[in-house]
């Protein structure tokens, strides 16, 4: 299909791209619909709702808001307002994931990131507990209808001042999560990736972590949603690369290629000890964003891509420990108009690993993935400059230099 073919929306022909909506909806008349949706349900300042998650807030910290999301019903299906893995496995496309984000409210109190209260330790049960916890909610005033988007963040539904929260059920936590709540001694990375190596997935460790509930007594804080996400993606792929590099390199080039909602991944493995380049860029456009680790890592943080370094890292590290070799990684996104609304991070996470769950093409030689690249990036997405990323980049650059091995 032509990811750039367009069609004209049914309610206000505006024309957009043809991926977006089966139902021939825009994204603008999405959002209105949503809202007329939402607008009787939010209209009370008082109700019992399943929460499936926390958030935590940046702004003003160490002082930051504390919230946990519920839609506002009591619902068995509450888990699907919150679930990446779900969403991607299901193919869900933007409007659908929108639909489930945009009811979600987001019930808030301040709280310091080091000291408890009572709303926290809600909020850590919500975080904790193994399916949504049904929650009795009053808020200060009606919420307003309204839709936050954020490149880190799932989309959420209005924020509104709490007034009072309490428990309507008894949170369910499974035994390990609960021994690394208890262990006050277990560094949080160690935790992470020990319920990583249980098959918790990655959005509920990263909600774990954001309300305080790991690491070492006296570290323990809250920590803002977009950067817990960010954390942890970074505490797995750490310890991934530690495995990785016990492997045999890769005895080819491989390329990968594939996507979701409008982000396109071309991975390709070179045969070589661990190294990793990622870079961004919309297909319409003439710049694009770089990062890069040696096989010794990173020291600073990856200031251009940044959570999007981190979550296409983890995809790559799980292809690479799911074929038991390393290998040199460089990555190309590729991000057109079908994406017009932004999900938060975990988009690249799951696209990156619908990428690496394709068949990949062998190449006999750098230089003839190279121009397949090059062919795949200029011909499908009509994008001019790939020479300019391959004159960029330092992994390119790193294996034309001369080897130890290469003196004998």
């Amino acid at each position: 299909m032509n990811i750039f073919r367009r069609r004209l929306c049914r309610s206000c022909s505006r024309s957009f791209p043809a991926a977006y909506y089966s139902e021939f909806v825009c994204p603008a008349c999405a959002r209105t619909s949503i809202a007329g949706m939402l607008r009787e349900r939010l209209a009370k300042q008082h109700f019992f709702g399943s929460s499936p998650a926390p958030f935590v807030g940046r702004f003003g910290y160490p002082l930051v808001n504390v919230g946990i999301l519920s839609p506002g019903v009591v619902s068995d299906d509450a888990w699907m307002y919150d679930a990446p893995e779900f969403w991607s496995s299901s193919n869900l496309q933007i409007p659908q994931i929108v639909d489930y984000r945009a009811s979600l409210v987001n019930s808030r109190a301040k709280s310091q990131v080091k000291s408890g209260s009572r709303y926290l330790d809600l909020a850590r049960d919500v975080a904790m507990a193994s399916k949504p916890v049904d929650v009795e909610v009053s808020f200060k005033r009606k919420p307003a209808i309204g839709l936050s988007f954020s490149e880190f963040t799932a989309p959420s539904g209005p924020a509104v001042e709490l007034e009072s929260a309490s428990l309507a059920s008894n949170p369910r936590v499974h035994a390990k999560v609960e021994k690394v709540f208890s262990d006050t001694d277990l560094r949080a990375a160690e935790a992470v990736s020990y319920l990583y190596r249980s098959s918790f997935d990655v959005n509920f460790l990263s909600k774990i972590l954001s309300v305080g509930t790991l690491g070492l007594q006296p570290d323990r804080r809250l920590v803002p949603t977009r950067f817990a996400i960010t954390a942890t993606d970074d505490m797995i792929g750490k310890q991934l690369i530690a495995g990785v590099k016990d492997f045999q390199e890769i005895g080819s080039h491989l390329a990968f290629f594939g996507g979701y909602l409008g982000n396109y991944y071309l991975v390709m493995l070179f045969p070589d000890v661990w190294s990793y380049e990622l870079f961004e860029a919309y297909a319409r456009a003439d710049d694009f964003s770089t990062d890069y680790e040696s096989y010794a890592g990173r020291k600073t943080y990856a200031e251009s891509c940044a959570g999007g370094y981190y979550a296409a890292r983890l995809g790559v590290l799980e292809l690479l420990k799911s074929m038991k070799r390393q290998a040199s990684v460089l990555v190309v996104r590729m991000i057109t108009d079908e994406y017009q609304l932004p999900l938060g991070v975990w988009v690249v996470r799951e696209a990156v690993r619908k990428a690496a769950a394709e068949k990949p093409i062998e190449f006999s030689s750098g230089d003839l993935m190279l121009k397949y690249a090059d062919a795949v990036v200029s011909r499908k997405f009509g994008y001019a400059h790939f020479s300019r990323i391959l004159s960029s980049s330092l992994l390119l650059r790193s294996r034309s230099q001369m080897k130890l091995g290469g003196f004998f």
